[in-house]
């Protein structure tokens, strides 16, 4: 456990930064004086305090957004060109977005223990309960990256919004290609580097899990000196994890059900609710501890959140009750009670992201899950390649072993699993039933049509409803559209 200065609670500044700090920051030139305390980069979110900070993108320019992030209520502008309102000018606002989140590093750099997540699965969900660990820790002293704000614009914004009175931060890095984590590990420059696991995700672009883990191991460069990686023992790439992290210097902690494992996974039984108790072998110690969240995949998350926490200095005590209190995130696991007739269903909401190994994981959670019928709602998977349509197809015998009982495919990628479905349904009626149920199926273009289909196939009480896919199908119109009445 930490332990803190006596001073460690002294007041801080409301403000987050003052004219002068932004200007000396950036290099930029302010045009008064002035404190704001927040920084935000979308006009539309600016509350009252706030920085807008004017990116330029492919597609539009924030300054034209400028006069409505003062209409919200902004205290100044990040900008290239002079303006009517409080502003520091600079040259290139993306570029000075980076040198502030750079400078905001720089001032916490003796005081606070940095975290740096990435990972094929599970990213968001160990980022958000690390920071409800270490946030209770510190007596709500921790910082942490928003929502999903993990690539080249979300990791200096997160960074840049970080009080100087901070103990603890936790950044999410993700990427899309080789090169990008390491650029943003060297902004975020972790005292611990956490990789949850490593799974097809991206493939399209990396070409072999051999080159997703590769790329994933570049966290370990931005590793601070005397720094810890955490990692998975039962990958098949520990070694490979294990030896980049040595390179970097950094002490090696591994997580999982391995016998090697330096935080093992001794048993997890259900807990009342739907949620796991573990118990956890820390070489020195035993842990026992509720995780609220159903599923096997998040007694593992929890399995690397204490080793996290432990390496960073922090309380066990505090993070096993912030995972006995952590529900499932918006799209990432989230349950929601709706309507369905006389009683209620059970919607699990997963529409956020989804790659072969979180599907079958979250298929398997379904089926663990008990129901009168189990409705599984799958949107495609994205950035596969080549290899999509087998990962798709692949997708027919975990649904089966979910037992479930329609399923309804969305995205023209889908059709190689419905594909795969009606071809196991021919087989099983040809074998008499042996070879096991087949799962009745729709295929939809869209989510509109998967909605359509849902309410003509007609939801009982008692069902559950699995919701997945990648973000980019839209499913998340589909849950927010089940989920308007919930009571």
């Amino acid at each position: 456990m930490i332990e803190w200065p006596e001073d460690a609670f002294e007041e801080y500044p409301l403000a987050l930064w003052t004219s002068a700090e932004l200007a000396a920051a950036v290099g930029g030139t302010a045009s008064c004086a002035f404190e704001i305390a927040g920084v935000e980069i979308d006009s539309r979110d600016v509350i009252a305090g706030d920085l807008f900070v004017a990116l330029k993108g492919e597609s539009t320019d924030g300054h034209r957004f400028v006069e409505a992030a003062f209409r919200n209520g902004a205290a100044a502008a990040l900008v290239d060109h002079k303006i009517d309102y409080p502003h520091i000018l600079v040259s290139d606002t993306s570029h000075a977005l980076e040198l502030l989140g750079m400078a905001a590093r720089a001032r916490i750099s003796s005081t606070c223990a940095i975290l740096g997540i990435t990972g094929s699965v599970g990213k968001t969900s160990v980022k958000e309960a690390l920071f409800a660990a270490l946030d209770r820790a510190s007596h709500g002293r921790a910082h942490r990256s928003v929502k999903s704000y993990n690539n080249h614009v979300g990791v200096p914004l997160s960074l840049a919004r970080m009080p100087a009175g901070s103990r603890f931060g936790v950044f999410e890095m993700g990427m899309n290609h080789a090169g990008e984590i390491a650029a943003l590990t060297a902004q975020v420059r972790p005292r611990v580097a956490v990789i949850t696991t490593i799974a097809p995700a991206h493939i399209e672009n990396l070409g072999s899990e051999e080159a997703i883990a590769e790329a994933k191991a570049e966290i370990f460069a931005g590793l601070e000196p005397g720094g810890c990686a955490v990692i998975p023992a039962d990958t098949p790439h520990f070694e490979r994890l294990k030896a980049a992290a040595e390179r970097a210097g950094a002490a090696v902690v591994s997580f999982g059900r391995a016998a090697n494992a330096d935080v093992r996974l001794l048993d997890a039984v259900p807990a009342p609710g739907g949620g796991s108790l573990v118990t956890a072998d820390l070489g020195d110690r035993r842990l026992c501890y509720t995780v609220a969240a159903p599923g096997e995949h998040w007694v593992l998350n929890s399995l690397a959140v204490m080793a996290a926490v432990r390496a960073a200095g922090g309380d066990l005590g505090a993070a096993g009750l912030a995972l006995a209190e952590l529900e499932g995130l918006k799209g990432r696991g989230a349950r929601h009670e709706i309507p369905a007739g006389p009683g209620t269903a059970l919607l699990i909401d997963e529409s956020y992201n989804a790659n072969p190994a979180s599907m079958s994981a979250t298929l398997a959670q379904l089926g663990a899950t008990p129901a009168s019928r189990r409705i599984a709602v799958l949107g495609a998977m994205k950035e596969l390649g080549e290899h999509g349509p087998q990962f798709h197809a692949d997708l027919a015998a975990p649904l089966a072993a979910a037992h479930v009982d329609h399923a309804i495919l969305v995205g023209d990628e889908m059709a190689a699993l419905a594909q795969e479905l009606r071809k196991s349904g021919e087989l099983g009626k040809s074998a008499g039933g042996a070879l096991g149920k087949a799962v009745p199926f729709a295929h939809c273009r869209n989510a509109a049509e998967a909605l359509q289909t849902l309410a003509e196939f007609g939801v009982e009480n008692g069902d559950v409803i699995l919701v997945k896919g990648s973000n980019s199908v839209g499913l998340g119109k589909l849950v927010a559209a089940l989920t308007a009445q919930e009571g």
